[in-house]
Formats: structure tokens, sequence, C-alpha cells
């Protein structure tokens, strides 16, 4: 490998421990929203939905579709190795 892939990996590294952070951060907002007396409702589709709700909801999408993938996608990019082909 050469060093500037050795670099290069070890910079989607350091970003990948950023989107763990951002993760974490996101975690913890979605957490403190408080739950709606009416989600039930929401849920249903009966109402709006108010603004936790809806937060917590976009949160949560995101972190499913895009934060999740992207940090397995990283470690992997990160951590890549061209296997040995053997001889014969």
């Amino acid at each position: 490998m050469t060093r500037e892939e050795e670099q290069a990996q070890a910079a989607v590294r350091e970003a990948m421990e950023d989107l763990k952070k951002v993760r974490s951060r996101l975690r913890n907002i979605a957490a403190a929203l408080p739950a709606s007396p009416q989600e039930a409702l929401m849920d249903a589709g009966d109402e709006d939905p108010d603004v936790a709700t809806e937060v917590r909801s976009i949160i949560e999408c995101v972190l499913a579709d895009q934060i999740e993938p992207a940090v397995r996608d990283l470690g992997a990019a990160a951590e890549y190795r061209v296997k040995e082909r053997k001889a014969g």
C-alpha cells in the first residue's frame, strides 16, 4: 500500500469518527424530545405531527437511511486491503 493510500484511509477513519459523533448528537436530540400524547393519532394520519414528533421522526430516518450506512461504508473503506493472490 502506498503512503497516499495509508493517509487516505487514516483520513477516512477520522471522518467516520466525526460521523459517529454526529450520530450520537442526533440520538441525544431525539431522546430529549418529549413524546406527544397525540402520537397515536399522528401515526394513524388523523392529525398532523407536532414539532417534536416530526423532528424525532426525521432524525430517526436520517440515522437509519444515511448516517448508519455511511459509518459502515467508511469503516469498510478505511480497512480495505487488496487480497493477495495465491500462486498456482
